[in-house]
C-alpha cells in the first residue's frame, strides 16, 4: 500500500505541472488510485485496519514503529495537495484542483482546531463549506463563483483580495504562528473542483 501511495503522490506531482490537454487524464487517474488505498475501503475488503501506522510491528510485540509509516506521510502530503497548499516565491497559495465538489458540507459542524496556545477552538461554518489548518491558521473553503481571499487580522481587521495567493507579508505572519492572521477565508470557483 505505500508503493501505492508514492504513485498517488507522483501522479499528483505530475498533474500540479501539466498542461491542459493532460491534467483531466492526471485527474482521472488520481482518483482511480486514490480509490483503491485503504481508508476508501472496509476492513474486510482492505483486509487490516486501513489508517494503521503502525503496520510494520509484528503481530506478537504490539506497535514497535515509533512514528508514521511511510504511507501515512504519503496521505499527509497528498491531501495537502488535494487542499491545494503550496507555497510559491514565500506566498502561500490556495488553490485546490483535485479536491472534489462533493467534500464541501451542505450542512457542516463547527470545525474544532487548536490555537496557537493549544486551547481547542470551535469555528462555526457557512453552508457548503469545509476547513483545515495552516499552521494553526484555521482556513475555510467556500464555494464560490471567483476565487478570493479573505484574510482575517487579530486586531479585528480583515482584507479581501482577488486570486488565491496571500501577500508575502500575511505569508510570513502565518510561517511565523505569530498570531497576527487569525483565519482566511476561500472562496473557491466550482468551475475548479472535482465533480
Amino acid at each position: 500500500w505505500h508503493m501505492v501511495a508514492k504513485l498517488l503522490l507522483a501522479v499528483q506531482e505530475c498533474h500540479a505541472a501539466a498542461d491542459a490537454a493532460h491534467a483531466a487524464a492526471l485527474a482521472e487517474a488520481y482518483d482511480d488510485i486514490r480509490a483503491g488505498l485503504g481508508f476508501m475501503k472496509t476492513p474486510e475488503v482492505f483486509g487490516a485496519i486501513p489508517t494503521d501506522p503502525y503496520s510494520h510491528s509484528p503481530r506478537h510485540l504490539g506497535a514497535q514503529q515509533p512514528g508514521m509509516t511511510g504511507q501515512v506521510k504519503e496521505e499527509v502530503l497528498t491531501r495537502l495537495g488535494e487542499l491545494g497548499v503550496t507555497v510559491q516565491a514565500a506566498c502561500l497559495q490556495l488553490r485546490p484542483r483535485l479536491l472534489h465538489e462533493a467534500e464541501f458540507d451542505p450542512a457542516p459542524e463547527p470545525f474544532v482546531h487548536l490555537d496557537l496556545a493549544g486551547q481547542p477552538q470551535a469555528l462555526p461554518l457557512p453552508p457548503d463549506a469545509l476547513a483545515f489548518t495552516v499552521c494553526q491558521v484555521p482556513v475555510c473553503y467556500r464555494l464560490g463563483d471567483q476565487a478570493t481571499l479573505t484574510v482575517r487580522y487579530a486586531d479585528g481587521s480583515s482584507q479581501t483580495l482577488q486570486g488565491d495567493t496571500l501577500s508575502a507579508k500575511d505569508s510570513a505572519h502565518v510561517f511565523a504562528r505569530d498570531g497576527a492572521v487569525c483565519g482566511i477565508v476561500v472562496q473557491v470557483p466550482r468551475g475548479t473542483l472535482r465533480p
